[in-house]
């Protein structure tokens, strides 16, 4: 079924534990993702669901894998904990998909790990279907993301706050090399260990700078400029990670570890769904400055490789870090700047945007309708946009502005519009939707979970089947937290 080529297996062995999945009573396949499967080059036999299930359980361990479990550290809340790792997670393997990338295969919660801290090492239904539709829907709305390869239920029951059908969620990554990672090293004082583990992640990363003067000093630019570039699109289409934790970072640049993560639905700056971060510290506007904070955590375990001269090591990467401020705005005004449909960079583009931003803002505006309104406002057709405001005394005065600007563009009202589709989402993984989808499914119905799946594949085409999904909730409707899945 897989081709395995298990590098990570091949580090030395305080870099993870060896351990096998532990077999569950009574595997049943939810959902196989049979695309990402081809261009993983993953054949599986689909006349034959019960045994495919016993593999994506991990009842039946494929033929090549190398199970272990990574042992990584980690910044939670801004309180560092010296060991964390693959409490409920097993990387089964790693292949090389069809376009000659790695890939990791992963199994999210089959069963304990040297690392699970007292914990049973399972995953709950809902958390798995959680990842899966807004694991996907990101790689949709072409955000780097860890991808969705199978869900598969147990038959059997997780404790929790109460009983819980267990579920077992098949992750599949570029890797899964965490900011944690580099500080489980760096925290036990193994310099040798931040160095092995920088080359290696140099060497399936970031192969260009192997012949660099400073490699650990550019892989941390590379590392801080993807992040940048990741959290301006995250913003872009309202997305809150919701646990930013800096064992939640990858060093490829991929989103990860969708527990209590959101997407906006009224557009409020300081939004937080997460139960568990009550003091706003992942907030949707905080996200840059936590990015830059993580990557400062990175850099601190960096610091020995960088220069031998500490002083001239710290200088270094501060430089890196005074520059992800700058990166990140440039990346978030180019995410912005297409939102509004403008192709050239002008002065006062920044100021354009937050008035926009601030009108919808006082208004409560649905933060993807109100985009997704502005495709059709750019061909002179206001009534949508306006029907996002409950007062629209301000986006009046903004809208003449936009059009001026527009109008610098040189370039016809339907290319325009058409443009602004591509990246203005018709919908998103709407909060509500998926706790439909949950809830259903916690009653053996998966018919929600698997139109959601396909409505979110492709989220910028409006096809008419799928309308309700593209309705903004109503009060009653709302999801006012998320949770985290552990």
């Amino acid at each position: 079924m897989f081709q395995f080529d298990n590098s990570y297996a091949r580090l030395p062995d305080r870099f993870f534990a060896s351990v096998y999945p532990e077999p569950v009573e009574g595997p049943k396949l939810l959902r196989f993702n049979q695309k990402l499967a081809a261009e993983l080059g993953v054949e599986a036999d689909l006349s034959d669901p019960d045994r495919l299930a016993a593999v994506l359980s991990g009842n039946v361990v494929p033929q090549g894998a190398s199970p272990l479990a990574m042992a990584y550290a980690g910044h939670q809340f801004g309180n560092f904990v010296p060991q964390l790792g693959d409490g409920r997670a097993i990387l089964i393997g790693e292949v090389m998909d069809r376009a000659g990338q790695r890939r990791d295969i992963q199994w999210k919660g089959a069963g304990p790990t040297p690392f699970s801290r007292r914990g049973d090492g399972r995953a709950a239904l809902g958390p798995v279907i959680r990842e899966y539709v807004v694991s996907e829907a990101m790689h949709a709305l072409g955000i780097p993301a860890t991808r969705a390869l199978a869900a598969v239920s147990t038959g059997e029951l997780v404790q929790r706050e109460q009983e819980q059908q267990g579920a077992v969620f098949v992750r599949v990554a570029a890797s899964h090399v965490r900011v944690g990672t580099f500080q489980f090293f760096a925290a036990r004082g193994d310099t040798e260990g931040v160095r092995t583990l920088a080359n290696y992640v140099i060497e399936r990363h970031y192969p260009d700078l192997m012949g660099a003067q400073n490699p650990y000093l550019v892989l941390l630019q590379a590392v801080a400029d993807r992040q940048a570039e990741l959290i301006a699109r995250w913003l872009g289409v309202g997305f809150i990670h919701g646990v930013m934790n800096t064992d939640n970072m990858t060093i490829s640049g991929e989103t990860i570890d969708f527990g209590p993560c959101a997407f906006l639905d009224e557009y409020n700056p300081m939004k937080v769904f997460s139960s568990i971060d009550r003091q706003g510290r992942y907030a949707y506007r905080n996200q840059p400055g936590i990015g830059q904070w993580n990557i400062a955590r990175l850099a601190e375990a960096l610091v020995p490789l960088i220069d031998a001269d500490e002083e001239k090591a710290v200088e270094a990467a501060n430089a890196v870090l005074k520059a992800f401020g700058d990166t990140f705005q440039a990346h978030w005004i180019e995410v912005f700047r297409a939102k509004l449909g403008l192709v050239t960079a002008r002065d006062g583009d920044g100021d354009l945007v937050q008035g926009l931003l601030s009108a919808m803002e006082e208004n409560e505006a649905d933060f993807t309708r109100t985009f997704r309104a502005l495709c059709n406002a750019a061909e002179g057709h206001d009534d949508d946009l306006l029907a996002c405001f409950a007062d629209t005394a301000k986006l009046r005065e903004w809208l003449p502005k936009w059009n001026e600007r527009l109008a610098e563009e040189g370039r016809g009202p339907a290319d325009v519009a058409t443009e602004m589709r591509g990246v203005n989402p018709w919908l998103i993984a709407r909060n509500h939707r998926i706790e439909e989808a949950i809830a259903a499914a916690n009653y053996g119905d998966f018919s929600f979970f698997e139109k959601l799946v396909e409505a979110l594949e492709k989220p910028f085409e409006e096809r008419p089947e799928f309308a309700d999904y593209a309705i903004a909730p109503t009060a009653e409707q709302k999801v006012a937290r998320t949770f985290c899945g552990t």
